[in-house]
């Protein structure tokens, strides 16, 4: 039953994409393909892609407990909050949070995840920064 109606979404969802496809005004200087042609192919193949999928669902899975879901719900927000606090407190100190929280609950050590979880915001933000060039705040605007 998840299999067709996930296969469901991705028709309706590739359907959708198709008919805004369909609208795209296309310009009098347009590559041969033309500006329709791909973003149409691309909805099609993820119609037939759903269809099979409903066609032929896999057996029912076993979905996890409601531990798992929690811990997954709890990491869902983790992220969510990271993504809202790069920008207000710079890349440092949310990375090391959310970092240490996620490996938390991986391995519940406070020390350990606590560890890993600077060391992977400041290693991060020596790549970011400085070997890919991003522009990286490393902390908030007023403490620099």
């Amino acid at each position: 039953m998840s299999d067709r109606v996930f296969a469901l979404v991705i028709i309706l969802v590739a359907l959708a994409y198709i008919a805004s496809a369909i609208q795209l005004q296309t310009s009098f200087l347009s590559d041969p393909v033309g500006t329709k042609t791909f973003p149409i192919l691309v909805g099609s193949v993820a119609v037939l892609c759903g269809g099979v999928i409903f066609f032929r669902p896999a057996e029912e899975p076993q979905w996890p407990g409601l531990r798992t879901l929690m811990s997954l719900g709890f990491s869902l927000l983790v992220l969510i909050a990271f993504a809202l606090s790069l920008k207000p407190a710079g890349f440092l100190i949310p990375t090391a949070i959310a970092a240490g929280l996620l490996s938390y609950q991986i391995k519940p050590s406070p020390v350990v995840s606590a560890v890993i979880g600077v060391g992977l915001s400041v290693g991060l933000f020596v790549i970011f920064k400085y070997l890919l060039g991003l522009g990286l705040q490393p902390f908030p605007k007023g403490w620099v």
